[in-house]
């Protein structure tokens, strides 16, 4: 495993993390996730990330139950969990100081510990002023009950004013974002966020690598395998976005570069990630431990990437149009 800074900050962060999302709870329960998550502690992964909103806050109690089971020493692991969806009633969600700090201590009492390593702003909170925000994230981290804070799913003007907010003030800014990048999904990490790397140096903590399977190839050709996200009940919300043919087709244009190069289409599509140096961490997602060591092979690929097979990649690319709404 490879180690890198969370954007400019001390803190090292495996290149490759592990995340729970909506696995956890649907397709993981307790016994699995301590084997899933051994096995990625064990090839070196140290980042483990989750949110309060994940299955309804499920996700963080099933991880939370498994890392103390296991008994990995606290400080040789790194946890992240987002605000913004903790319940139903109106002040169970959203950014405000309330939530931020009550949707902390919860998580805290989920994941059995003292402390987060990194709390994320889950979305954007357009009802509540960012001053209070940044305000509330400083206030989570002088009480010692976070170590960073950062954004997810937030724009680039929106992570500028929370910085200067945060200077004028002699707070902390968000250290880190955590924005959907894969080889469909581009724009907002390459182009609208580009001047953030240098201030305030923000890290990306990315997620969806393999755009929910369909960079796995396991769709090209038209096919829905059984077991697949595609045909589980839990996942319908997202059925039409995995089996969108203009993203299966461009999949299918992408496997016979993999294939050159010896490796699956997912390994190579994490690979890719991994060239970009803005990228802090890429989050995996595994139902089975066998796929996290799938998928940590994509390490000893990177340097297979080349300028003669990233240029193939980016003609197989050519007029793709993606989705700037897409989740």
């Amino acid at each position: 495993m490879n180690y890198r800074h969370l954007g400019k900050s001390g803190l090292k962060i495996s290149e490759l993390s592990l995340g729970s999302w909506v696995t956890y709870h649907n397709q993981v329960d307790l016994e699995k996730a301590k084997t899933i998550l051994k096995t990625a502690f064990d090839l070196g992964v140290n980042f483990f990330d989750n949110a309060e909103g994940y299955m309804q806050s499920k996700s963080e109690e099933i991880m939370g139950d498994a890392l103390l089971q296991l008994g990995i020493p606290r400080e040789q692991f790194l946890i992240s969990t987002k605000v913004f969806w903790g319940g139903n009633t109106p002040n169970e969600r959203g950014l405000s100081r309330k939530h931020i700090i009550e949707g902390v201590n919860r998580s805290l009492k989920r994941f059995h510990t003292d402390y987060i390593d990194l709390v994320y702003a889950h979305t954007q909170d357009k009802e509540c002023p960012i001053e209070e925000t940044v305000w509330a994230f400083n206030e989570v981290i002088r009480q010692g009950k976070a170590f960073y804070w950062g954004t997810s799913n937030w724009n680039a003007q929106d992570i500028a004013e929370a910085t200067a907010i945060a200077e004028k003030h002699n707070w902390l800014p968000p250290s880190m974002e955590q924005p959907q990048y894969n080889l469909l999904h581009r724009t907002r990490v390459e182009k609208e966020f580009a001047p953030l790397y240098e201030h305030p140096g923000i890290g990306l903590t990315t997620y969806s690598p393999l755009a929910s399977g369909v960079l796995t190839g396991k769709y090209n050709g038209g096919a829905v395998p059984e077991g697949s996200r595609a045909t589980l009940a839990a996942y319908q919300w997202m059925r039409e976005s995995v089996l969108d043919k203009a993203k299966i087709a461009m999949a299918e244009k992408l496997a016979p570069i993999a294939a050159d190069l010896g490796v699956t289409l997912a390994q190579m599509s994490l690979a890719w990630l991994l060239k970009n140096p803005n990228v802090s961490s890429v989050i995996t997602g595994a139902s089975r431990p066998e796929q996290v060591v799938e998928n940590m092979k994509a390490i000893d690929i990177v340097p297979l990437l080349n300028d003669e097979v990233l240029a193939r990649i980016e003609a197989a690319l050519s007029g793709f149009d993606e989705d700037p709404d897409e989740y």
